[in-house]
């Protein structure tokens, strides 16, 4: 339980930083926002014409972000970690396509090179694959049904017939002795006395 709210909170928040990455600086301080999602698919590569907002690299970080919302109401595991799959096929599948349009990148200083933005993408998809790892995912068939399971009912013990019986009775009566002083025998049952032939 603990791990899935831990990695919901980090799919929270890098589906919030996905999101964000493409309204910074990505190239020579060009937001993300403003590169055409076509642009990365054909011949023609990328290109100085600005991009409509649900045009731009925005598109799939959106898509990225809800999955990661239904990765969170139904606790998978395999949906977070395909959301971060998302957001770093995009932001590497932009730098090859960047590349080939600038003939190479760098990174500067004062604004030039490479951006904060791309650098926001790449540790939102790290950090939503993290999340995935985190996660325990949702219990397996066999372990609700084990959860679900009723104890198994175990028969007391049988009582010990000499265990409230108390001390069992002690040696028997010596010679003559009255088997039961409480129940005297009568006469007929005590043994003959000697008879007298004087």
């Amino acid at each position: 339980m603990i791990r899935n709210v831990l990695g919901s909170l980090m799919g929270l928040i890098g589906a919030t930083a996905a999101v964000w990455s493409p309204f910074r600086a990505w190239y020579d301080g060009r937001h993300g926002r403003d590169y055409r999602i076509e642009e990365l698919f054909t011949a023609a590569g990328i290109t100085d014409t600005r991009a409509a907002l649900l045009g731009s690299i925005l598109l799939p970080f959106l898509f990225a972000a809800l999955v990661v919302l239904v990765a969170i109401v139904l606790r998978s595991r395999l949906l977070m970690a395909f959301a971060g799959i998302v957001v770093l096929g995009f932001a590497v599948l932009w730098m090859v396509r960047q590349g080939q349009a600038a003939g190479g990148l760098s990174v500067g200083g004062d604004g030039t090179g490479l951006g904060d933005g791309l650098a926001n993408a790449f540790g939102a998809g790290a950090v939503l694959i993290l999340a995935a790892a985190v996660m325990s995912g949702r219990p397996r068939r066999r372990d609700r049904e084990r959860d679900l399971a009723p104890e198994p009912y175990h028969d007391a013990a049988p009582p010990d017939p000499d265990a409230d019986a108390g001390p069992g009775p002690g040696p028997g009566p010596g010679p003559g002795a009255d088997p039961d002083p409480a129940h005297p025998q009568p006469p007929s049952a005590w043994p003959p006395r000697p008879q007298d032939h004087s």
